[in-house]
């Protein structure tokens, strides 16, 4: 669990109950199927216009989360030497930045 929370002091900077987790999880599925339908592979109940506008804002999103918020999370974090800081650098920041350039890029290979 300590590597997935960032710390303060030791303890979890916040603890996300069930419905919260739940959330995260859909925006995330929610992601998947917009990256799905930018790429042609499935068609939304949206115009392509918003489709690409959401897909921008999701690729907007995912870069801002790798470059933080310069304290706990992001590359340019502050609080350093905890596990989640560890895995945050090496595994949570790198992936969002691949998240948000290869959705760029794959709005920029579909684009009409």
């Amino acid at each position: 669990m300590s590597s997935t929370l960032p710390e303060v002091e030791g303890k979890p900077a916040f603890v996300p109950g069930p419905f919260v987790t739940l959330v995260v999880a859909a925006a995330l599925g929610f992601c998947a199927l917009l990256v799905a339908a930018v790429a042609g592979w499935v068609q939304l109940p949206l115009a392509e216009r918003w489709v690409r506008w959401l897909a921008i804002a999701m690729a907007g999103a995912f870069g801002l989360r790798a470059v933080g918020e310069f304290r706990l999370v992001g590359f340019f974090k502050r609080v350093k030497g905890t596990r989640f800081a560890r895995m945050d650098t090496l595994v949570y920041s790198p992936l969002c930045l691949l998240l948000a350039l290869g959705t760029a890029g794959l709005l920029l290979l579909t684009r009409s």
